[in-house]
């Protein structure tokens, strides 16, 4: 393992100046809004600030202030955040990020995690951290060969904490960060002691016994998946089937790219207008400018084209094997998929913990830290 710090080259910040002043717009029809996508006027606006106002050495900075580390695994070089409690007694925790995430959303709740006792809580619930970047993402850099699905993830994160001597450990995770969670839990049940969520995909088997007699808040969670097939899904679509064509534009614009993760944070968040109304905007360059220093958009979009079986075996009602370990699920209602609970415990049976919140959206640890730190704890606490 080598100690790693970020310091992205000068050379590196001034290109992507040049290159945002350089754009050549699209046009825009009549009307504007984001039913077609990215509204023109916000994305300009939002890009002069990534070129003029938004500071790469500060969030640099902040990053810097926890132990980095890269190593090789399985062929792959992973990154990951080492943050160890000063508690003693603490629980390690492995948190994993998704797509368009980075290490740099989990930036908020690593000091409530790791020092309770610092942020007005109880030190029996510190957690000692490990925040890697999946393979293909971020500061892992690019993948040298095919293959890298959730289970392959999974497996690449038992061993990262077996080297770092954790022998019994807490998976928490969002978006692809769940999917690889629940994985890891059902390949290494003796060493995970429990896999905490937020969010959870349960689709329906297609047996209309199961649908006979839903609420009509879940009659609104069955419409809300049928939106995002019909209208949400195309990103992934794409890098399902075509991530090397895609990657070219979005690794040689950077409006392209500020583009593409911009979208999800307004259609996935609990915002009203813009993504800025439930991410912080510097929080959400931040972590499009990881994406972009990196070159990351291509490998990071080929772990949907890898993962694209699973998907559409979960889609045609294929039940993976059991999870044994205790799952616990943070349901926030603006996640672009909100689970129906029969669904869920049909597919996961011993789900043991179960939140229901009433703002938040799929980027849980920027857009709500303080309800994902505490159900993260709540559910630790079930399991002593």
């Amino acid at each position: 393992m080598r100690p790693y710090r970020l310091e992205i080259p000068q050379a590196d910040i001034d290109d992507l100046h040049r290159r945002i002043a350089a754009t050549r717009w699209p046009d825009e029809p009549p009307g504007g809004g984001w039913h077609r996508g990215v509204p023109l006027g916000y994305l300009k606006e939002l890009a002069e600030y990534w070129r003029t106002g938004y500071d790469w050495r500060a969030a640099e900075a902040r990053l810097n202030q926890y132990d980095q580390f890269r190593t090789e695994i399985d062929g792959a070089t992973v990154h990951f955040l080492h943050v160890e409690s000063p508690e003693p007694g603490a629980t390690p925790l492995l948190l994993t990020h998704g797509w368009p995430g980075s290490v740099a959303e989990f930036l908020d709740v690593i000091g409530p995690l790791s020092d309770p006792r610092a942020h007005g809580g109880d030190p029996a619930d510190a957690f000692h951290l490990v925040i890697p970047s999946i393979p293909g993402f971020g500061f892992s850099g690019h993948t040298r060969e095919a293959g890298w699905h959730p289970h392959r993830v999974a497996n690449a994160w038992d061993e990262l904490m077996r080297r770092l001597g954790y022998d019994r450990y807490l998976a928490q995770g969002g978006d692809a960060g769940a999917v690889i969670s629940l994985e890891l839990a059902r390949l290494r049940p003796e060493r995970v002691a429990g896999a905490h969520v937020n969010m959870l995909m349960a689709f329906p088997s297609g047996d209309p016994a199961e649908l006979g007699d839903l609420s009509d808040s879940d009659r609104e969670r069955l419409a809300k998946l049928s939106r995002f097939d019909d209208e949400l899904s195309g990103y992934m679509k794409v890098q399902s089937t075509r991530p090397q064509t895609l990657a070219y534009g979005l690794t040689d614009s950077p409006v392209g790219q500020l583009a593409w993760i911009v979208e999800k944070f307004h259609d996935w968040t609990d915002s009203a207008k813009v993504p800025e109304d439930a991410v912080d905007r510097d929080q959400m360059l931040t972590n499009v400018s990881i994406y972009w220093f990196t070159a990351t958009a291509g490998s990071s979009a080929r772990f949907y084209y890898d993962s694209a079986e699973g998907l559409r075996q979960a889609l045609t009602g294929h039940r993976p094997p059991p999870i044994t370990v205790p799952v616990g699920v943070a349901v926030f209602p603006h996640d672009i998929f909100v689970p129906i609970r029969r669904l869920a415990e049909r597919d996961i049976p011993n789900i043991t913990h179960w939140t229901e919140f009433d703002r938040g959206g799929h980027f849980a640890a920027m857009e709500r830290p303080e309800l994902l730190v505490a159900d993260v704890r709540a559910f630790a606490r079930s399991l002593a």
